[in-house]
């Protein structure tokens, strides 16, 4: 028994030293594959690793191995799990930024909101990093950059794209209809996988535009592979002559540790010579440097690299020559302006003066963003400035180029974006032209139909004037070859019996084309009273108070947009004093009203001043609370109702509202022509008890002038009818406003839809006048069907008083 014991011992500690060894073993492996960038190959033996590891923290250590190398070969997908596992573990305390780099991972699914909690989580460990505070604004700033999208428009290359990674594309000769680019597509030279990223070693690729604007199926660059080797190679740039390319290449020799270095190779048509390397002062071939970009002249090349003075994981470095046929002196790290603790890479050089390059250090939409700074007389950069969207997006986007002998930004840029397996493709862009419209429709304010045959006016701050009319469905337009970039416009609306409108847009500074959308709503000029807001008088006086000359603004500004409106003032007293002193009263604060009018320049002659007296009280057309006190629409103030207030405040404040201004428009084609004075009329006559009619030819029906809201309507009498009206009727008093929206109640919208007038639906009109009488609110309906335009019955007429048909003298006469 106890030998039994002792073998099962032995056995238990032999599969355990054996356990240990094996996990031991894969653990150095993949270190060592690690330390070698060869990432593919750590992550295998990583995984093993865990399989076997039993130790809770050393479970977390090789999480943690596994996590990096996925990070650093951008499989993103499989991030946030492992990060959140070893967050709960608490191995953040271990190694604070995977906090860092967990949010880095969620900013690249878009979970902003998770992202900042990540950050600020990071910079609580780690303040000093400046990239958990430029993580925090990235998220900040990201509706910013996705909501006010830059000027360019972006396309993926379709006809060029592999399953594979292809990126860093580059303009391939002078006429810019060739473009040169990464690949790891199948077919290239190298037969091995790639144990960095698993793919395919990349090859250089060309590919060529017809003039159907489709692109050639890529082929590689070079068929006697001078350029291409079983290396990787990439990031190609073509001097300003389109005859030496520059381009990166990083040896794959597995006996010895190698860098990543530039190269350049003469072209000679595209046969090129063998490929050199660029020599630069202080760098080896054990170093990392790569994606060169040079000044026009070749003097000055910028390029990435991983250096003893780095101050994040790839710094950008700049370097000069006394020639291009010279060394480069040794590179200076081009500083903390540029340089942060994460990636800078793929540069490109503008004009000597502009560099654009990636970064996912400084704040960005995802991982990899491309930025733009610009060089200063003394030699230094301005503060990088994020490109946006949708140059940038919630991916990798780098590798950006330019078209330099065009006038408008166009080149390419590769991106991973709405990638599942985070492969690249190459994108174009191109800021489009500014090309500006602007359009609308135009409808009656009061009535919601179309107006047709509105002019609208262009009228541009560079001088040039359009004009065009709306059509029968309000429309109306401006074409790009009208409204012009940096221009201000004034867009005018008028149609005769209606008062004139204005509206402004401007293309200032605008760095994209815009359809300008401008409806708009035209006012008909009203041919009833109006009743001035607020301009009330203290009792027994007329002089026009300094606080309700603001109200007179509106009415002052509808005058001056609309010239060829002549319009009647009428004034009113309470019933209290004489009817004499009443009538004096009233004549003198319609007098008030005109001259405060003419000193803002308005012409006398477009205003008639009535002074009405007592004689014609106010009718609410709507509540009205004043101090408290409630006074019911439909209520007319006249002195018998006053009387029966028993409040005084109320009673008081039922007189003060007949104290008051009010105006109609008399006429809307005033020329200026005639008398220019403005003298005041008393009017002490507004009743009569008798009206003409006369007779339908056929039927003999009587037909009645009646007011209507200012307009006289000829009104057919036929004894058992309804006020109603035909659905021509309706749309004609819709089109002169002597109806309105407003008229038709909550079901203003269904009634008055497509243009027209539903049929059986109803609208109240505010007052109807005969005989110097006024009733109000009275109920019509449309009808399709009806022959005569406009009918009203014996009990729609009784409402103005009994009466009788005079049919000899063809008289309607009413009981006074």
């Amino acid at each position: 028994m106890r030998f039994i014991r002792i073998i099962a011992l032995m056995v238990f500690t032999i599969s355990i030293a054996a356990y240990s060894c094996s996990t031991k073993a894969l653990l150095k492996a993949g270190d060592e594959a690690f330390s070698k960038n060869q990432y593919q190959t750590a992550i295998a033996k990583y995984k093993k690793a865990n399989s076997k590891a039993k130790d809770k923290e050393e479970k977390d250590d090789i999480n943690y191995k596994l996590a990096e190398s996925y990070r650093l070969t951008n499989e993103n997908r499989r991030l946030p799990s492992i990060y959140k596992r070893l967050i709960k573990n608490e191995y953040d305390k271990k190694k604070p930024e995977i906090r860092l780099y967990y949010g880095d991972a969620l900013k690249k699914q878009q979970k902003y909101n998770e992202a900042l909690e990540q950050y600020e989580a990071y910079k609580k460990l780690r303040d000093e990093d400046s990239r958990a505070q430029y993580g925090i604004e990235s998220v900040k700033q990201e509706k910013e950059w996705n909501n006010n999208r830059s000027k360019y428009t972006v396309n993926r290359i379709k006809d060029i794209s592999s399953k594979q990674s292809d990126f860093a594309p580059s303009y391939y000769n002078s006429t810019h209809t060739e473009i040169i680019f990464t690949s790891t597509r199948e077919g290239g030279k190298g037969k091995e996988k790639d144990a960095w990223t698993g793919q395919n070693f990349s090859d250089l690729y060309t590919a060529k535009k017809d003039r159907k604007g489709e692109w050639s199926t890529p082929i590689p660059l070079d068929e006697d592979k001078i350029i291409n080797t079983k290396a990787n190679e990439g990031s190609p740039f073509l001097n300003k002559k389109f005859n030496k390319l520059y381009f990166t290449r990083c040896p794959t020799k597995k006996s010895q540790e190698s860098g990543c270095m530039i190269m350049v190779s003469q072209r000679n048509g595209r046969a090129y010579g063998e490929p050199k390397r660029v020599e630069i002062n202080g760098i080896d071939t054990l170093d990392v440097v790569g994606h060169p970009t040079l000044s026009d002249d070749e003097r000055i090349m910028i390029f990435s690299g991983k250096l003893k003075n780095n101050i994040g994981i790839n710094d950008l470095y700049i370097t000069t020559r006394k020639s291009k046929n010279d060394k480069f002196i040794r590179p200076q790290n081009m500083g903390p302006v540029i340089n942060t603790e994460g990636k800078e890479v793929y540069p490109f050089l503008k004009n000597d003066t502009t560099l654009y390059f990636s970064s996912n250090g400084h704040p960005g939409l995802g991982g990899l963003d491309i930025f733009v700074t610009y060089k200063r007389e003394d030699g230094s950069w301005t503060i990088p400035q994020n490109l946006g969207a949708p140059i940038n997006s919630a991916g990798d986007d780098f590798g950006i180029t330019f078209n330099r002998d065009s006038d408008n930004d166009m080149g390419f840029f590769s991106s991973n974006r709405d990638n599942r397996r985070g492969f690249e493709d190459i994108y174009e862009f191109v800021v489009p032209p500014l090309e500006f419209t602007i359009s609308g429709t135009v409808k009656n304010n009061r009535s919601l139909q179309y107006v047709e045959g509105a002019e609208v006016k262009l009228v541009g701050s560079n001088g040039a004037v359009a004009t065009t009319k709306t059509n029968d469905k309000g429309f109306y337009t401006f074409g790009k070859n009208q409204v012009l970039p940096n221009t201000s416009y004034e867009v005018l609306f008028s149609k005769p019996d209606f008062f004139n409108a204005k509206a402004v847009e401007n293309t200032i500074g605008l760095e994209g084309g815009k359809d300008f959308t401008m409806d708009q709503m035209l006012m008909p000029i009203p041919n009833g009273t109006v009743v001035l807001p607020e301009i009330l008088y203290d009792l027994g006086k007329w002089d026009l108070k300094p606080q309700y000359e603001d109200s007179l603004q509106g009415l002052i500004m509808t005058l001056d947009q609309n010239p060829n409106v002549k319009i009647e003032l009428a004034a009113h007293t309470d019933p209290r004093g004489s009817t004499e002193s009443n009538d004096l009263l009233s004549q003198r604060r319609a007098q008030s009203v005109v001259d405060y009018l003419v000193l803002r320049g308005i012409d006398p002659g477009r205003m008639i001043a009535k002074g009405y007296g007592e004689r014609v009280p106010i009718r609410l057309s709507k509540d009205i609370t004043k101090d408290g006190f409630l006074f019911k629409k439909g209520t007319v103030l006249d002195e018998a109702h006053i009387n029966r207030i028993k409040n005084k405040e109320q009673k008081e404040l039922a007189y003060e509202m007949n104290r008051r201004t009010e105006f109609k428009v008399l006429s809307r084609n005033y020329s200026g022509e005639g008398n220019n004075s403005s003298g005041v009329e008393i009017i002490t006559d507004i009743n009569t008890n008798e009206v003409p009619f006369t007779t339908q030819e056929k039927t003999g029906i009587i037909i009645i002038p009646i007011n209507i809201n200012g307009y006289t309507q000829d009104f057919y009498y036929e004894k058992i009818s309804s006020p109603s009206v035909s659905l021509d009727a309706a749309k004609e008093w819709l089109s002169k406003g002597i109806i309105g929206k407003d008229n038709f109640g909550e079901n203003a919208e269904k009634a008055l839809a497509n243009g027209t007038v539903a049929n059986n639906s109803t609208f109240v009109v505010p007052e109807l006048t005969l005989a110097g009488k006024t009733i109000y609110d009275v109920k019509f309906t449309v009808r399709y069907r009806q022959k005569n335009p406009i009918t009203i019955g014996q009990k729609g007429l009784s409402q103005f008083g009994k009466f009788k048909i005079d049919k000899a003298s063809k008289k309607i006469i009413f009981d006074k």
